[in-house]
């Protein structure tokens, strides 16, 4: 059959099957999720860019029921509730970003999530003075030394952040274990895609991270307080 005779086939079956409702609403909702699939190669930041992809998905999805194709449902009924939760975990971060006051301690608090936790034995060195920062840590449970600033940390604290920021990216001192520790890091590429994908949450850790480097200096200026336990 000559191709253009073929295409002309084709769309006037094409244009034959838009009279029926049910063919004529999957075609609208696979162009519009077409479309939004389109949109979102542009968008940068992962809110709206998983918005897109639930709309996507909800669009393929009426496709795929009305048509019918079972493939393509089972596909975007498997990713759907992923972009949704997804989409919950980013709304919910802006928020308590958004509602905080300025407190450092809220630092570890969105960060948790997206923290990997392992537990060392007494005497691990968690890093080496002079070592490239490219993690920061939580203490969860333990107590880890800082020998070079003479401190110890308890539970709930952060280390390594200022290190972690720093121009030179070098650790001021070592960390180790003195008892068995559960901690918890985030490495640089992790925290990068977050601040990528939540501009507000960047610019709110910059300015966490600068009051705390402030109150450790009014500490030490006022001759009451320890150096600074980010290393």
């Amino acid at each position: 059959m000559d191709l253009p005779v073929f295409l002309a086939a084709q769309a006037e079956r094409f244009i034959a099957s838009l009279s029926q409702p049910a063919e004529l609403a999957a075609v609208i909702s696979a162009a519009v999720a077409g479309l939004l699939v389109i949109v979102s190669t542009v968008v940068r930041t992962m809110i709206p860019l998983r918005w897109l992809a639930v709309g996507s998905n909800v669009g393929f999805i009426v496709y795929g029921l009305l048509h019918p194709s079972v493939m393509m449902v089972v596909l975007h009924a498997v990713l759907l509730p992923v972009n949704l939760w997804r989409v919950r975990q980013m709304v919910s971060l802006t928020r308590r970003v958004s509602a905080s006051a300025p407190d450092p301690r809220q630092l570890e608090i969105w960060l948790r999530p997206y923290m990997r936790s392992r537990r060392h034995r007494a005497g691990k060195r968690l890093f080496e003075r002079g070592a490239e920062a490219d993690r920061l840590y939580f203490l969860v449970e333990g107590e880890v030394e800082l020998p070079e600033v003479g401190r110890r940390l308890q539970p709930g604290q952060m280390f390594g952040e200022i290190a972690f920021f720093a121009p030179d990216r070098r650790r001021s001192s070592s960390a180790l274990c003195i008892t068995d520790c559960t901690v918890m890091s985030i490495d640089e590429d992790t925290f990068k895609q977050l601040v990528y994908q939540n501009p507000d949450f960047g610019l709110e850790v910059v300015r966490l991270i600068a009051g705390r480097l402030s109150q450790d200096v009014q500490r030490l200026q006022a001759g009451n307080g320890q150096p600074p336990a980010a290393t």
